[in-house]
């Protein structure tokens, strides 16, 4: 099983920060408006980043990492990889 943890950028040029085991599936819900209740209202969100791991635990501690993070430095993660 793969894991992701990924960062949107939504239509209000906020960053939201997640994890999910299918990542297809939870790109298609937050912009059904179904996966969030942040990103609900601020879609269509883009898919900005993305890491993917082998275990829910490690992708679950990558995006409580990056949510620690401040806005800069979350832009440095976009800009280098």
């Amino acid at each position: 099983m793969t894991a992701w943890a990924y960062i949107l950028r939504c239509s209000d040029g906020t960053l939201y920060t997640g994890w999910t085991n299918d990542l297809e599936k939870r790109l298609a819900a937050h912009n059904k408006g179904t996966a969030s209740k942040y990103t609900r209202g601020r879609r269509p969100i883009e898919l900005v980043w993305k890491e993917s791991f082998e275990t829910k635990e490690e992708a679950m501690s990558r995006e409580a990492f990056i949510k620690s993070l401040t806005r800069a430095e979350k832009m440095m993660i976009l800009n280098n990889g």
